[in-house]
Formats: structure tokens, sequence, C-alpha cells
């Protein structure tokens, strides 16, 4: 093979290498952003190892102190159909991201075949001819990024990619306060089903008693009647605390992945609702709310937005390509690599449309205002955050109150209750202030259970606000 055969491989081969190298470049190579209202925060590179994790490290649950939600947690993570499927979305969007990273690269195909032809004989008067060749080859395209159009594409799909990992964190999120709503909930309506079943002993009593004087003659079939309502009122309010019961036990086993029956024996038992009602001093500064992964996606959304904006304008200006291929032709396999079948061709190429009838200006347009509509979503999500996290907030604070002023109130109705059986007994007082009694201490001690409930949902509410907690924030 001749010296200029050579060069001309050689010069292929270091047009490959170039581009090798210029795509490391290019990759490393910081990106302006586009939008200026934001400062990208510092995130893990793509070839991360990625596990289902939580997404914080404070894990807010276990401050509740049960080992029964926390199993739960814990397992329910690994199967959560959510869960999994924002995992199967962040796969999706690396793999895209990849992709667009390949455009970086040159484009290299290699190729062999076997042609035959047979020219015809009644044109230019020539005679008729037959020929056959073979051939093999290697070629290769590049598009040599001037303007920046790949790089933003490449960056969009980054951002695209770090926003699924945001979707993820908030999808654990969501899934962690979702369960823990269902599970305090369940324990909630466990503790007013405790609460009803005392009640009923008392008033099983209560008509005992009446039912005694009645035989006595001391008091009339009004006050058994009355008693006995007061008794059957309370009974019926038993089924439908049951049926929530029972839905709150199905709406976990869907949360775990899993069927109810496989649940019951593990959540049936009746367990009392957390102690926990501690204060919690937590206002609204900006870096807890931005630590919500709903609005750090809504931002990485917005740096990719702002980088099809980029890349639109870039398809208003020229394209630059190299093109070159090498190989070998010949009739016979026997001559196929003799230098005198070695065939080469380097192809660089401009390719700038200067008239689509407005399609890439519009497709620009278009990009600047899925841009502006994505920082108004950004705007939205914190304002958002705020209402959310102020609301949980004071619903927690209240409900504190009120769980201290119902515990004195229940005190005082169990005292009552109690005063007015002995007076009853004793013929001094009616039995109107028995019921109104009975039926005031079962409200007072339903509100109490309920308000208890109520404090630490509305705490669940607020982690999922802060996005997981505050704990490793406060430091």
């Amino acid at each position: 093979m001749k010296l200029r055969q050579w060069s001309i491989l050689l010069f292929l081969v270091m047009t490959i290498t170039a581009s090798a190298q210029n795509v490391n470049r290019f990759i490393k190579k910081p990106i302006p952003n586009q939008w200026e209202g934001f400062t990208e925060p510092n995130q893990n590179e793509e070839n991360e190892v990625f596990q289902q994790t939580y997404p914080i490290d404070d894990q807010w649950w276990k401050s509740f102190g049960d080992s029964t939600l926390d199993s739960l947690i814990a397992f329910g993570v690994d199967q959560n159909f959510n869960v999994l499927t924002a995992l199967n979305r962040m796969d999706m969007a690396k793999y895209g991201m990849r992709m667009a990273r390949s455009a970086f690269f040159p484009t290299i195909g290699i190729g062999a075949g076997w042609n035959k032809e047979q020219s015809s004989g009644k044109i230019n008067e020539q005679p008729q001819g037959r020929e056959s060749y073979y051939n093999v080859g290697l070629n290769a395209s590049w598009e040599i990024d001037v303007f920046g159009s790949i790089r933003n594409q490449y960056r969009a799909e980054k951002e695209s990619f770090i926003a699924s990992k945001e979707d993820y964190t908030a999808v654990m999120v969501s899934f962690s306060a979702q369960l823990a709503t269902a599970y305090i909930g369940l324990r909630t309506s466990q503790q007013e089903l405790v609460v009803i079943k005392k009640n009923l002993e008392s008033q099983a009593t209560v008509v005992k008693i009446t039912e005694a004087r009645y035989n006595a003659g001391l008091s009339s079939k009004l006050d058994v009647a009355q008693a006995k309502s007061v008794y059957y009122s309370t009974k019926a309010s038993v089924p439908p605390i049951e049926s929530n019961i029972a839905e709150y036990i199905n709406t976990i086993a869907v949360l775990m992945g899993t069927y109810p029956q496989d649940m019951r024996d593990i959540l049936e038992p009746i367990k009392a609702i957390p102690d926990y009602m501690e204060p919690v001093g937590v206002g609204i500064p900006a870096d807890l709310i931005r630590r919500r992964p709903d609005i750090r996606s809504a931002e990485r959304q917005v740096m990719a937005q702002a980088a099809l904006y980029g890349a639109s304008k870039s398809d208003l200006l020229p394209q630059f390509f190299i093109k070159g291929s090498a190989g070998f032709e010949a009739k016979n396999l026997k001559h196929f690599f003799n230098h005198k079948g070695f065939t080469y061709q380097i192809a660089p190429s401009i390719n700038w449309t200067i008239f689509s009838g407005g399609k890439f200006y519009n497709a620009t347009k278009q990009a600047k205002a899925q841009l502006e509509e994505t920082i108004n979503s950004y705007n939205q999500s914190v304002l958002t955050a705020i209402q959310e996290t102020d609301n949980a907030m004071s619903g927690y604070k209240n409900y504190i109150k009120e769980i201290v002023a119902l515990r004195e109130v229940c005190l005082q109705g169990k005292e009552a209750l109690e005063l007015s059986i002995d007076l009853y007994k004793q013929g001094l007082s009616s039995f109107t202030n028995v019921v109104d009694a009975q039926r005031s201490l079962l409200t007072y001690q339903s509100q109490l259970v309920q308000a208890q409930g109520g404090s630490l949902l509305q705490l669940i509410s607020l982690y999922q606000a802060l996005g997981g907690g505050w704990d490793n924030l406060a430091n």
C-alpha cells in the first residue's frame, strides 16, 4: 500500500480519535445556565449506584416509637408499586440522557457487499456490458457542535434525569407519609372502639341499676327505657368503626404491595396510638422549603427547559459535518486488497437552513414560552410548599391545645357520671342527669382520641410538607 493511502487512513483514525477527545471536553465543559434565576446545586454524577433508600436521614416515623410502623415502612419501601414505578422512570431518564450524550461521538459503520450490474446498449450507441465487483469499507460521520445544539440537548436530558431522581424522592416521602397516615388512622379507630366498649360496659351496669330500682318500685319504666336507649345507641356506633378499621388495613396492604389477608394478623391486634406530643419549633426558612423534592424537581425542569431553549436557538445557525470513508473494491477477490483497489472519500460539509416557513423561528418562540411556563410552575410549587407547611404547623399546634383541654374535660366528665349515678341510687337526682353524663363522657373521650390521632396526622403532614423532616437541617 502506498504512502499516500496510509496517510489517508491515518487521517481518518486521527479524526475519530480527535472526536472522542472533543467528547470528553464537551461533557466536562461547564455549560452556562440559560436562566439566571437559579444557582445550580451540586448533584452526583449519573453513574452513581442507585438503590431504594429512604429519602431522608432522620426517619421521622421512628420518633413515634412504634416498632410495627417502623417495620411496615422498612418492608413496604421494597414492594410499593409507586416506588418501583418511580425507579423505572428514573432508569428511563438515565438512558435518555446517555442517548443524548452519544451525539457527541461520530457515527462509524462498516459495510461489505457484492454488486452485479448490466448497462443498456441503447444509450449513446454504447455496447451492452456487464460487470460485478466486491467492496468493503469503513465510513464515519461526525457533527461538529460549533453552536452548542448537542451540548444543550444533552444538558436538557441530564437535568431531566436529575429531576427524575427528585421525583423518586418525592414518591418516597409520599409513600412514608401515606403509610404512616393510614397506620395512625387504624390505631385511632381501634382506640375509638376501645372507648366505645368501655362505655358499653359502664352503660350496661347502669341498665342493671335501673332495672333493679324498677323491680323494687323505686323508679319508673322510663328510666329503664332511657338507659337501654343510651346503651343500644352506643352499640350501634361499633359497626361503622369496625368498617373503618377494615378499610385502613386494606389501604396499608395496597401500600405494602400485598393482599389484605396477609396483613390482618399483624394489624388487627389493638395497639395504642403512639404517644407523641412535643412542641415543634419550625418556621418557614427558604432552605427548608427548598428541601422539598417537588421544588427541586421543578427547579431542574426549569434548567432542562432553558437548555432546550438554547438548543432551539442553535437550530437557526449552520451545522457542520465531517464525513469520510475508506475501503477496497475489486472485481476479483484475489485482487481485493491490492493497492489499486483502495478507495477513500473525505467530505466536510455545512448545512444551513435559510428558509423553513418560520418553523425554526416559531420553535424557538415555543421553547421560550415553555420555559416561562416551567418558571411559573416552580414559583407555584414554592407558594404551595409555604401554604402546606404553615397549615400543618398551625393544625398541629391547635391540636395540642385541644388535647390538653379535652384531657381535663374527660376527667370532669368521668367524675360527673360517677356523681350522677350515686345521687340517682340515693334517689336525690333524676335519671336524666345520668343519661346526659353518659352521653357527654362518651363524646369527650371520643373527641380526645380523635384529637390525639389528628395531631399525629398533622405532624405527618408537616414532615411531608418539609420534604421529610428537619432534624438534620436544624444544625
